[in-house]
C-alpha cells in the first residue's frame, strides 16, 4: 500500500526535536564535554569522565568549591547539557557569565544552553557576543543560524550557515543544518540536495544519515529512506532506525494540534 506523508503532521509533532537532534532511533544522545564551544582546558579534559553523570558530580564539586572559576562552570555546564539537566545548564553557566564578563567560551557555552532550553532569540544575543565579525568561529555561526531556524526565519538562518561554509567548505553538519532549514520552509527537493552533499563526506555523522533519510521519506520515497537509515548498520540498529522512521512519517492526526518546535540537527557538534 503506498505510504502517505504529511509534512505538516510531522511538523507538528513535539517529538521531531529529539528524532533529528539524535539520530532516527538506535542512536544515544551526545555525551562528550568538549563541543563546538571550546574544551574546558587541559586539565579539566584529562580529568573528565566518559559517563555523563559521573562528569556532572566531578564538575559540580570543582564548581561548588570555586562558582566563579571559569573552567570549573564550563567543565559543569557542559557536562550538564550531556547529562540532560538543561535548564541547571543555563543557570550554572548564566551565573559563570556574570562572574566571567567577556569569557567567549563561557558565553558560546550559555549561548547553547539557551538554545537547548528554546530560549531562541536570547541565545542567538548570547552568542553573537561569543565571537566577533572579524574573527568569526564557523561552528558558532551555525548554531546562530539554527536558532534563527527555530524561530521561523529562515532565509537569515542560510545566510549564518553560508557565512560558515566560507570558513569551513563542505562541512557535513552545516550542510545538515541547511538542508533542514529548507525542509522547515517545505523545500524538499533543495533540503534532500544539501543533505545529500552532506551525505557525501566521510566526516558525515550518523544524524546526517537520519535526516536525508526522513527528508527523502517526507517526499513519498519510503523504500529509498529505508535503505539510507539503514546502510551499513548492524542489522538492530538498522531494525530500530527503520521502525522509528516508520513512527515519525506515521504520526498521528491527534498530535497536530501539540505545540509546534522545529527541528535541530546536528548543531555543528562534532561526533
Amino acid at each position: 500500500m503506498r505510504q502517505r506523508f504529511s509534512l505538516a503532521r510531522l511538523l507538528a509533532s513535539t517529538s521531531l526535536v529529539a528524532s533529528v537532534a539524535m539520530g532516527l532511533g538506535g542512536c544515544t544522545a551526545m555525551s562528550k564535554l568538549s563541543d563546538v564551544t571550546g574544551s574546558v582546558g587541559p586539565r579539566a579534559e584529562a580529568a573528565a569522565p566518559a559517563d555523563p553523570a559521573r562528569a556532572v558530580e566531578v564538575y559540580g564539586e570543582r564548581y561548588r568549591a570555586n562558582p566563579k572559576d571559569a573552567d570549573a562552570a564550563l567543565g559543569y555546564g557542559q557536562a550538564l547539557r550531556a547529562n540532560g539537566q538543561r535548564a541547571q545548564a543555563a543557570a550554572v553557566l548564566e551565573q559563570a557569565t556574570i562572574a566571567n564578563p567577556g569569557n567567549k567560551p563561557l558565553l558560546a557555552q550559555y549561548g547553547r544552553a539557551l538554545a537547548d532550553n528554546g530560549n531562541f532569540q536570547q541565545a542567538f544575543d548570547v552568542l553573537s557576543r561569543a565571537h566577533s565579525p572579524d574573527n568569526p568561529d564557523w561552528r558558532l555561526l551555525s548554531v546562530q543560524g539554527t536558532a534563527l531556524d527555530q524561530m521561523g526565519r529562515h532565509d537569515e538562518a542560510r545566510s549564518y550557515y553560508a557565512s560558515a561554509l566560507k570558513i569551513a567548505p563542505g562541512d557535513p553538519g552545516v550542510l545538515s543544518n541547511v538542508g533542514l532549514s529548507y525542509m522547515l520552509s517545505k523545500d524538499l527537493p533543495k533540503a534532500e540536495e544539501a543533505l545529500r552533499q552532506a551525505y557525501a563526506s566521510p566526516r558525515a555523522s550518523s544524524r546526517v544519515r537520519q535526516n536525508l533519510g526522513l527528508v527523502v521519506g517526507l517526499q513519498g520515497r519510503f523504500a529509498e529512506a529505508e535503505t539510507i537509515v539503514k546502510a551499513d548498520l548492524p542489522p538492530d540498529q538498522a531494525t530500530a532506525n527503520v521502525a522509528y522512521l516508520k513512527e515519525m512519517l506515521n504520526r498521528n492526526e491527534g498530535q497536530r494540534g501539540g505545540p509546534k518546535r522545529t527541528p535541530v540537527a546536528s548543531l555543528s557538534q562534532p561526533d
